[in-house]
């Protein structure tokens, strides 16, 4: 499901002021918006959609919500 343009700039200001990269960018670029690093492994499809929806690697993810 594809976000609004006015969401995706939503999204990119906050991911800016917030970890210094648009989460945009970071998907364009299959980065991590919060560390950077690569964003092209995940654990199974449910963390795939998270990438999706924040940007955020598999490790990140698991930092932020948890291994479960």
């Amino acid at each position: 499901m594809s976000k609004s343009p006015e969401m995706v700039k939503a999204l990119d200001l906050i991911s800016q002021a917030w970890y210094g990269r648009p989460r945009s960018e970071a998907l364009a670029g299959s980065i991590c918006v919060i560390c950077g690093g690569p964003a092209v492994e995940f654990r199974n499809e449910l963390s795939a959609r998270e990438w999706g929806i924040s940007g955020m690697c598999q490790k990140c993810q698991d930092e932020t919500f948890g291994l479960d």
